[in-house]
């Protein structure tokens, strides 16, 4: 880990306790940070918290002292992700120009290992833990390793100590954490495609989004490289106004991008590099994930044997059209991660087969008419749960869809779905929707659903 005094001897303000919260306050602690650490939820029984007090951070719970930030002169405010800047803590900072940053952009200025950053508003996780494997693979033979943290769940302020300049990180990043950042430079960088409907709850303005997501290549170099999507052309020319590094381009079916999906294989210009039927994960839209995974892993030093080997194996991040199991011949994905309509739009069509499809959850004031094609092309039966089911349901009367079956609860909805499959069918859980209606997070709701499928062996 590199030792710099950008935060010696710096009155630091942390808002938010959760895994980032924690993690950056102990890094900032190793680079000589005086900190105060703030959440509305109470900490007095909260070990994390107890264990920062032992090592001289001020905690304060329960509530937000806004009035803190005018009785005491604060260098920084490090923000979680998550919480929006409407808050009165980061409001009031704002006020006061105190410089607001997420924990990326600290952690990655310390870290001695080069990094890639992978963002888009689909695809990202699953991207980076292909990168991470196929890296991880090609380092193992030298006795070092790729890590892959952010947004995917692991801090990167956690791993910075221990990761040395021969290793890499492979960091998942979000647009919620690139609103924060003011300065990384990433050695490559890629954006996987950005759809709009999405997290437009926190950035308020489609435009806005697009602008955080480009914060991951703004402050690259010409000795960078950024991959962009090929097939989204607007946004293809926002992104190449924006970078100086090395553009490389993927696409889905144009041979004129560096990196696309040809007859057979996955291609690199004239290169063959993966056979498609050899890929584990299914649907198009992973093969999309595969090109941005190998044009990251070539630039980092992969070749074409740690490529192959990962694709044909590797089955799929959880939550993310995972895999469950094939019950009396139904083979069952769960696609819980599948929080905004274009995330069902890209599980939907992943499979040949037809498909019995659970969806519903929180409403946002967003019609489905946009899955009425994927429906009727795909979809032989659908039940829906949630705040959304009523909606959804329009959307299936307008495919023509036949078996169309109201229900309140996810535990209602898996068998009923179950009981509309043949063997030979898909059972496919893709919300379309976001989990805070019923579940704390997608994870949670995930969980759930693999926990009601697995109820059902025992009937």
């Amino acid at each position: 880990m590199k030792q710099i005094d950008t935060y010696k001897n710096k009155n630091i303000l942390v808002l938010g306790l959760g895994k980032s919260g924690f993690a950056v306050s102990e890094l900032l602690l190793k680079l000589g940070a005086k900190l105060t650490l703030n959440d509305k939820a109470e900490l007095d029984h909260n070990d994390k918290a107890q264990e920062l007090k032992d090592k001289g951070v001020r905690v304060i719970g329960g509530h937000h002292p806004v009035e803190l930030l005018e009785q005491e002169h604060f260098d920084y405010l490090v923000k979680n992700p998550g919480i929006p800047y409407e808050n009165p803590m980061v409001a009031k900072a704002a006020e006061l120009k105190i410089p607001i940053i997420t924990e990326p952009e600290i952690a990655l200025a310390v870290s001695e290992a080069p990094y890639v950053c992978v963002t888009g508003s689909n695809g990202k996780t699953t991207t980076v833990m292909l990168i991470q494997r196929i890296l991880d693979h090609h380092l193992r033979k030298s006795g070092h390793h790729a890590y892959a943290v952010g947004n995917i769940g692991v801090p990167i302020s956690e791993v910075v100590p221990k990761a040395t300049k021969d290793d890499i990180l492979v960091v998942e990043i979000s647009s919620f954490q690139l609103m924060g950042v003011t300065d990384i430079d990433p050695k490559v960088a890629a954006i996987v495609d950005i759809y709009h409907n999405v997290h437009l709850d926190y950035h308020k303005t489609f435009e806005n989004y697009v602008n955080a997501k480009l914060n991951v290549t703004r402050f690259q170099n010409e000795n960078d490289y950024f991959i962009a999507n090929f097939d989204q052309k607007d946004i293809l020319a926002k992104e190449l106004a924006t970078t100086k590094a090395h553009v490389q381009t993927f696409s889905e079916t144009d041979p004129e991008a560096d990196y696309f999906i040809g007859k057979d294989y996955l291609q690199h210009k004239d290169e063959k590099v993966m056979k498609i039927d050899d890929i584990k994960l299914p649907g198009i839209h992973n093969q999309q994930n595969s090109l941005v995974a190998i044009a990251i892993s070539k630039l980092m030093g992969a070749d074409n044997d740690d490529i192959q080997v990962v694709l044909s194996t590797f089955a799929g991040a959880k939550h993310r059209l995972q895999y469950v199991m094939t019950l009396d011949g139904r083979k069952v994905y769960n696609d819980s991660k599948s929080t905004n309509i274009e995330a069902a739009t890209v599980a939907i069509p992943s499979f040949k087969q037809p498909e019995v499809l659970i969806a519903g959850g929180l409403d946002r004031g967003f019609t489905f008419d946009s899955l009425v094609p994927l429906f009727k092309e795909h979809v032989k039966a659908i039940v829906l749960y949630g705040e959304t089911k009523y909606l959804l349901a329009d959307a299936a009367r307008k495919a023509g869809i036949k078996q169309i079956v109201i229900e309140n609860t996810l535990q209602e909805a898996v068998p009923k779905a179950y009981e509309l499959t043949e063997p030979g069918d898909v059972l496919l859980f893709s919300p379309a929707c976001a989990s805070w209606d019923q579940f704390r997070t997608f994870e949670d709701r995930g969980d759930y659903f693999v926990k009601f499928v697995e109820e059902l062996k025992t009937k």
